[in-house]
């Protein structure tokens, strides 16, 4: 676990994660999320297993990978197998803004045969904004423009945001 300057009292006493769970086509998925305030906003830590390879896009398919990540409005995982989580709604946007700069969100992830992990800060939220919210993946990488959702396509994974202790 990687320890920065802050203080540790401080920097560990609001936290949350999320423990992802795949969707029934892509089962092999496994990975947890961790949410930390820190000083003006909230580091978040993120390390996944099993993401689908990457594939570029053709002429008439988007390319799989790297995948959008995004926390959503409710959370909820659960959605049939051909719409899986969709009872997690849409991204969470608690200031009304377009996509793009939705609160929610959050880097791409780039699978390295299969395995994502990145660490980064926002100053859009602190854990206890996004206590039981969802954070999901998606199989397509988010263009930060389409309106609502960035055209990110199917949810591939998602885990329901907790608070640690």
């Amino acid at each position: 676990m990687y320890y920065s300057n802050y203080n540790q009292s401080y920097y560990f006493s609001k936290r949350a994660v999320a423990y992802l769970k795949p969707s029934p086509k892509f089962p092999k998925i496994r990975g947890t999320v961790y949410f930390f305030d820190v000083p003006n906003g909230a580091e978040v830590w993120v390390e996944v297993f099993g993401l689908p390879e990457y594939t570029p896009a053709t002429n008439d398919r988007p390319p799989i990978g790297p995948h959008g990540f995004h926390i959503h409005e409710v959370g909820i995982c659960d959605g049939s197998n051909d719409e899986p989580f969709e009872s997690a709604g849409g991204h969470w946007a608690p200031d009304g803004q377009p996509h793009g700069n939705h609160a929610g969100d959050l880097p791409v992830l780039f699978s390295n045969n299969g395995y994502a992990r990145m660490q980064f800060f926002t100053n859009r939220f602190k854990v206890n904004n996004i206590i039981n919210k969802s954070i999901i993946i998606h199989i397509h990488p988010d263009d930060y423009r389409t309106q609502p959702t960035g055209d990110a396509g199917e949810r591939i994974a998602c885990g329901i945001i907790k608070r640690s202790y």
